[in-house]
């Protein structure tokens, strides 16, 4: 029912946005030179960049509402710091017009439309790079409980969405990076796929994981995006987990595993799932002198999960929140406790990590693409 209401609105948002910046397009000078005085060829040119617009969403419909709700928002913005301007001068002058002699006012240039559609385009290319390039994040851990060593590094990875901003060889190379930090172990918390990933692609990322080298092997906890939505993909989930395995990574499935008989590896099912275990039926028969750390996927069961008593959560999901100004509306509804980054809760340690890669959005703003390294050592 929320997707709905948000795809509602981001409907009703466009088709306001279209009339609206058509009538921005009529502003410019050269649509008002070359219409002169005719209103409806002024009109008529006026929509013609909007089929611009259409063309693009007949390849790519969700960036195309992004750049669009992002042009008029911007248009927005600059239009009411314009009329305040206005006002203010008018204040000042006391409603005293001054008078300037050149071009007639309709064939001057429209300098406020073209700094918009300029704003717009490097506003967006930002975010573009900020999807598509990767940095590694790093957090410090302690806890009073043994490691079997002194520290533990550990890699977290979410959401590649692979064919989102990376194919199979473009994970590949991110996982040259993973190695280079030299990890214990590695997370791989959900969304490993998508329902547009080819199966050539989830073959490839499975094998670049299986090229990997830890000291305690590769973790994985499925998404809600690793099932598939939709039919016509081209390999099923259990075809996806048999090449995981296949590739030495360890598959949970609300299942822990104690590994070097010194921490365990929790993976949850997704909260998606209605025989997903709540989490003190998970954790009833281990030792609670361990250290315990969960996998799952989407950041909402910080309460139960501190009350369990594990040591610490990570999760995806939430792609650090996307996209300015949306970023925080997932905790504004209480969908998600986190949005991004590290909290702590009780005595549980929780890190939301922004993804590797992205969805059907191809921008991030007020956040980025990230690897995540943390080092938890021993007090």
């Amino acid at each position: 029912m929320l997707w709905l209401i948000i795809l509602g609105l981001v409907l009703a948002a466009v088709v306001a946005g279209l009339v609206y910046i058509s009538r921005c397009f009529q502003r410019f000078g050269i649509i008002r030179r070359i219409a002169g005085d005719r209103n409806w060829l002024r009109r008529l040119l006026a929509v013609l960049p909007l089929l611009v617009f259409f063309i693009c969403a007949v390849f790519d419909t969700v960036n195309s509402i992004i750049v669009l709700l992002h042009l008029i928002m911007f248009s927005l913005v600059a239009d009411g710091l314009y009329a305040l301007w206005r006002a203010f001068v008018r204040h000042i002058r006391r409603n005293v017009r001054e008078q300037r002699p050149g071009r007639p006012e309709e064939y001057r240039p429209y300098w406020r439309g073209i700094f918009v559609i300029c704003f717009t385009a490097i506003y967006l290319s930002v975010c573009w790079y900020l999807a598509h390039h990767v940095w590694i994040t790093r957090y410090d851990l302690t806890t009073e409980k043994s490691l079997g060593q002194e520290s533990l590094k550990v890699v977290l990875i979410a959401d590649s969405h692979t064919g989102a901003t990376f194919d199979g060889d473009g994970f590949a190379k991110e996982m040259e990076r993973v190695q280079k930090e030299n990890p214990d172990i590695v997370l791989i918390a959900g969304d490993f796929v998508d329902d547009g990933t080819s199966r050539k692609d989830m073959i490839r990322c499975c094998r670049a994981l299986g090229e990997l080298k830890t000291t305690y092997g590769i973790y994985y906890s499925f998404g809600n995006h690793d099932k598939g939505y939709f039919r016509g993909r081209s390999f099923s989930y259990e075809e996806m987990t048999a090449e995981l395995r296949a590739n030495d990574v360890t598959v949970l499935e609300d299942e822990a595993v104690l590994v070097n008989d010194s921490f365990y590896i929790i993976g949850r099912k997704d909260r998606s799932e209605e025989s997903r275990m709540d989490m003190q039926e998970l954790v009833k028969d281990l030792d609670r002198e361990k250290y315990m750390i969960v996998i799952d996927h989407q950041p909402n069961d910080y309460k139960a999960e501190a009350e369990a008593g594990v040591d610490l959560v990570v999760s995806g999901h939430t792609h650090g929140g996307q996209l300015i100004p949306i970023n925080y509306i997932g905790e504004w509804i209480g969908v998600n406790d986190s949005t991004y980054g590290y909290k702590k809760k009780e005595a549980t340690d929780f890190v939301v990590t922004s993804g590797i890669s992205d969805w059907a959005i191809r921008f991030k703003s007020g956040t980025k693409s990230e690897i995540v390294v943390m080092q938890i050592r021993a007090d």
